[in-house]
């Protein structure tokens, strides 16, 4: 694994600028790119990627819209309580995410890992329960200001377990968060999604959100 943040390899190994994002280029024992990671990808990343003949295995969109909403969430939530709802988190996580390749099977430790971050805080981690029973989640983090990028708030987790689909409790959810995140006195949402999760694209769109930028992952055929 070779890392390039920043690099002036192209995909062929000529000297460019261009591809100045590129995160990672795995390379076979002959010298040939396998992999690259991209992020942000631009036209040109793109554009090279072809000319490598790799083909694009797996896209994130990040999204952002401004807050405040001129709509709240109707649904009541309360924040996550680190120690008592553990267990409840992770069958809601893991059944919303098993098709996921980097949310599903989680364990207590990747729970606890992220909760040792320095972002974390249980107020911004809200919980959804019908009958006594968490269903849903809305697990925000804030980004402090960096370079020219303002502070944001993100919807870093939504999940909703698949038994509870179908009666608009994952937008009521994401409502939640936006709500809590524009109650800080943050002015801008954000939050990342699967460019192939359609029912997600088609929620976002109907919030308002846009695009602003792909995290892409290219492989050799």
């Amino acid at each position: 694994m070779i890392s390039v943040v920043p690099s002036k390899r192209d995909l062929t190994g000529a000297c460019t600028d261009s591809l100045v994002q590129v995160r990672e280029v795995l390379e076979d024992a002959s010298g040939a790119v396998r992999s690259i990671e991209i992020d942000p990808a631009t036209d040109a990343d793109v554009r090279l990627a072809h000319e490598a003949g790799l083909v694009l295995v797996r896209e994130v969109l990040q999204l952002r819209r401004p807050l405040p909403l001129d709509r709240s969430s109707s649904v009541e939530c309360r924040p996550f309580q680190p120690g008592r709802d553990d267990e409840a988190f992770l069958r809601v996580n893991n059944r919303a995410f098993e098709w996921h390749p980097d949310q599903a099977d989680w364990t207590d430790q990747q729970l606890h890992q992220r909760m040792a971050e320095p972002w974390f805080s249980a107020r911004g981690f809200l919980v959804h329960e019908h009958d006594g029973v968490l269903d849903a989640f809305c697990w925000t983090k804030v980004h402090p200001p960096s370079g020219e990028e303002p502070e944001m708030g993100e919807i870093y987790v939504i999940g909703v377990d698949p038994a509870a689909h179908g009666h608009g409790l994952g937008t009521e959810m994401v409502l939640a968060g936006l709500d809590h995140l524009g109650a800080l006195g943050i002015g801008t949402a954000m939050l990342h999604v699967e460019s192939d999760n359609h029912t997600a694209l088609r929620l976002y769109d109907r919030l308002g959100f846009h695009h602003h930028s792909s995290h892409q992952w290219w492989e050799a055929p």
